[in-house]
């Protein structure tokens, strides 16, 4: 009956999903100052998500729209506020020389911290001590637009805490340490755009004007890093994320409402996180709960506009013609640079999933392993390619034009960076590894 129903759904029940997905991307360049506000952002989101949520309950698919609020949602918010109030919690501090070297340390440290504390917590942790280190250099929006590219995508591919997508995925059943097996990817993209990047900021280093380099070399404040009991909090959100599962937890199988015992340690380690930092400490670190409601707003709209596009996917899979690996790569890519790539991710899945005679050997997930890697790969790392692609993008370029460095816009962004830096690089993993 279930299947029945997914071939019945009509495409234009999608709409309310596509037009989320475009104020998003059309939101904060058309109308800024109405669009920063979060509680507008709300009301878009329940102005398209209530109705959908209407025609679904109406259309016999409230089991679909529950899943997907209780057991996507829901655990996605709570990771992500985890993660986010207990990185608000460390800070790191400090102005030392603006080196190549020094920048290539930073955005390597980034790389790797980016799946241990999600690429959003690495970004924020990172992205001032790397203002300040730079800020007596005359060129500097490379090291920003590397750092967006390093830091808040690419380095985020090796665990679920990694990237939105990745921890969506995980909630559909890929292990937790399925995605270390992405190591290949990662190492090489990583190590890739860390040489051009070094190549790079040696260029302009040479073009410095010799009184910047010499002030550069005076004004040093050695690098601090305070709030360092909040590491101890973030590993228990990753040991929550990795153990308290079904593959650990077998009664999880039978009652999925046990899994919440993860979203439970999780919020609980966010709590002694607030509760043992001080306010002062949160303060340096500019901290405000501004950035999370905006996700939990907008996401909540994502998430109910949706459910009509997954079941549509799922049921009309085998006639879309997107079907190899490089395929699945590309077209998961392509909407993960203009879309936000956490639903990308899911859309893309539910496409595999349509595709997939379920008892299939080598399944992982429900779907083949080979197209569950592209579909990792290539929304994790085109998340890259705007502004838009994925959330810490949009932060770093605020933080960055809020200490008066001009970043480029929109399309300049993609002319001048992603299109000529990202996008070959892109295509080499897909010829190397998919």
């Amino acid at each position: 009956m279930e299947h029945a129903l997914h071939e019945s759904i009509p495409l234009y029940a999608s709409i309310p999903f596509f037009v989320m997905l475009m104020m998003i991307a059309v939101g904060p360049l058309t109308f800024h100052h109405w669009w920063e506000e979060n509680k507008n952002k709300l009301i878009v989101s329940l102005a398209l998500g209530i109705p959908t949520a209407i025609y679904l309950i109406f259309n016999g698919y409230f089991h679909n729209l529950e899943h997907q609020i209780v057991f996507d949602y829901i655990p996605f918010i709570i990771l992500l506020g985890g993660l986010f109030i207990i990185t608000g919690g460390i800070n790191l501090s400090g102005d030392i020389e603006a080196k190549p070297s020094t920048n290539l340390v930073f955005l390597g440290i980034g790389a790797v911290l980016a799946s241990l504390m999600g690429t959003t917590g690495a970004a924020m942790l990172l992205i001032r001590p790397v203002i300040n280190t730079n800020s007596e250099r005359k060129f500097k929006v490379h090291t920003i637009l590397f750092f967006i590219a390093i830091v808040a995508n690419a380095g985020g591919l090796l665990t679920p805490l990694g990237d939105p997508p990745l921890f969506l995925l995980y909630l559909r059943g890929a292990p937790f340490g399925w995605f270390i097996h992405l190591l290949p990817e990662w190492l090489f993209t990583n190590a890739l755009l860390l040489l051009v990047f070094y190549i790079t900021d040696k260029y302009y280093y040479l073009k410095e004007p010799p009184e910047n380099i010499a002030f550069d070399k005076t004004n040093i404040h050695p690098i601090k890093l305070r709030g360092t009991f909040n590491f101890i909090f973030l590993a228990g959100v990753v040991f929550s994320v990795a153990f308290l599962n079904k593959q650990y937890i077998p009664a999880i199988e039978h009652n999925h409402y046990l899994g919440f015992i993860r979203e439970a340690v999780i919020m609980i380690m966010a709590g002694l996180s607030l509760y043992f930092t001080s306010t002062r400490l949160r303060q340096a670190n500019k901290f405000t709960y501004g950035p999370i409601l905006e996700v939990a707003y907008l996401f909540l709209g994502i998430f109910i506009t949706m459910v009509p596009a997954l079941l549509w996917l799922e049921a009309n899979a085998k006639s879309l013609g997107v079907e190899t690996v490089a395929q699945f790569y590309y077209a998961t890519g392509a909407l993960s640079s203009f879309l936000d790539n956490a639903p990308t991710a899911v859309s893309f899945y539910n496409l595999a999933l349509g595709l997939t005679t379920p008892g299939t050997p080598g399944l992982v997930a429900g779907i083949p392993e080979h197209l569950l890697t592209a579909i990792s790969v290539g929304s994790v790392f085109f998340g890259a390619m705007t502004y838009i692609g994925n959330g810490p993008n949009f932060m770093v370029k605020a933080i960055a034009e809020e200490n008066k460095i001009n970043m480029p816009g929109f399309f300049g962004y993609m002319i001048k960076f992603s299109l000529i830096v990202l996008l070959p690089i892109y295509i080499l993993v897909q010829v190397i590894f998919l």
